[in-house]
């Protein structure tokens, strides 16, 4: 995982510089262009994630790791020969058919482990997502300023297929195949236990991703406006993404401990609160060192949001069926990076960036209202002690 989300986090803050590239030099053009390659791959990836998620409940999880790891590093390490933005495109389309390694290592953690301890582990697997993701930005930064773009892709693959290696020497699990029939999705939410709260976490975890990716295509053109166009912007692009990481870093093991202990739904409640104050003041900084700074306490924030919310998913699923609940919820998750990342780059283009922080911030305080009256205040920590 820790590979995987450096690899996949260098792309980011490339992205919009490479369509310049690529032969796009209209600025509400690339804005629009980043939105819809960075969020093509997602709205894929929801088709193609409660199939994977099936697939892994069928045959196990291992096999879709190194699926997905194998298919992301051809497709990736292809699109550094990208001739126009199209190509660019239809290569991430291509990537969201065979993605999905994410989540096949959180359902894999989320099946191996006790309900006593699955904040926890999923808080560790969080950190390792998110220490990959601290470094992978500044990596793709750095590649970029002294290689060249078409690089950031050829190593990304590269490092794909580390993950794919790794995955085949290293990677157990205890996994029994039941029996021939697959049971439909009616089946499936029939025999779900706590129907309104998985739908209340599904619904949660699209906005929660909506809201994180709306920002994502925009970043780097406001770096590049907040320091004037300087001549390392990649590189400055890559250290505002890797301080959200770094907090993450800090922050993710300690709040999944705190979910094990006083549940998972208060630090959902609390995260989205938090995270979406934070956010206003992003609309209005000066310095790009202003706005690294927001990025690090938002980062302390949102350590507590898509950990607490795969925990109680976990807590509330029967275990026969967590690769199709974790499909539905991936393919929730995924709508909400497509919506965000087309959201924010159509703001950005027609209104200003500003307002793509001011809208997001709604979003989160909005979601935080809606949690803190349909789960905080109806579910006490005993009754998610004592769920599946």
């Amino acid at each position: 995982m820790f590979v995987t989300s450096i690899g996949m986090s260098q792309i980011a803050p490339v992205l919009p510089l490479y369509i310049r590239h690529l032969g796009v030099h209209d600025k509400a053009l690339i804005d629009q262009f980043s939105g819809i390659a960075f969020g093509i791959t997602y709205i894929v990836s929801a088709v193609f994630s409660p199939i994977w998620g099936k697939a892994a409940d069928k045959y196990g999880r291992k096999p879709m790791l190194l699926r997905a790891s194998l298919g992301m590093a051809v497709v990736i390490f292809s699109m550094g020969f990208a001739q126009n933005v199209y190509e660019l495109i239809g290569l991430r389309l291509l990537q969201g058919v065979i993605t999905g390694y994410g989540t096949a290592c959180t359902t894999l953690i989320a099946t191996q482990t006790d309900n006593e301890h699955a904040g926890w582990a999923l808080g560790t697997l969080s950190t390792a997502n998110i220490a990959g993701s601290l470094l992978g930005p500044t990596i793709g930064g750095f590649i970029e300023d002294n290689l060249g773009m078409p690089d950031v892709f050829f190593i990304t693959g590269a490092l794909l297929l580390i993950a794919f290696i790794t995955t085949v020497l290293f990677v157990k699990e205890s996994f029994t195949r039941p029996g021939k029939k697959t049971l439909s999705t009616k089946e499936i939410w029939g025999i779900l236990p706590e129907k309104s709260l998985t739908l209340i976490m599904l619904a949660t975890f699209f906005v929660i991703n909506l809201s994180l990716y709306s920002v994502q295509p925009i970043i780097t053109v406001y770096v590049g406006e907040l320091s004037h166009n300087a001549s390392h912007v990649a590189l400055l692009a890559g250290i505002t993404f890797s301080v959200t990481g770094l907090a993450n870093i800090i922050a993710a093991p300690i709040l999944g401990k705190i979910s094990d202990r006083f549940g998972a739904h208060r630090v959902i409640w609390v995260a989205l609160a938090v995270a979406g104050i934070v956010f206003i003041p992003h609309a209005f900084v000066q310095d790009a060192w202003q706005l690294m700074v927001l990025r690090f306490v938002f980062g302390l924030a949102a350590a507590g949001l898509s950990p607490s919310v795969n925990t109680l998913l976990k807590k509330i699923t029967p275990g026969s069926v967590t690769g199709r609940v974790f499909g539905f919820s991936m393919s929730a998750g995924y709508l909400g990076v497509f919506g965000g990342s087309v959201l924010g780059g159509q703001i950005a283009a027609y209104m200003g960036i500003p307002y793509v922080f001011l809208i997001t911030s709604a979003l989160l305080l909005m979601d935080a209202v809606w949690v803190y009256f349909q789960v905080y205040k109806k579910l006490p920590v005993s009754s998610v002690q004592s769920m599946v």
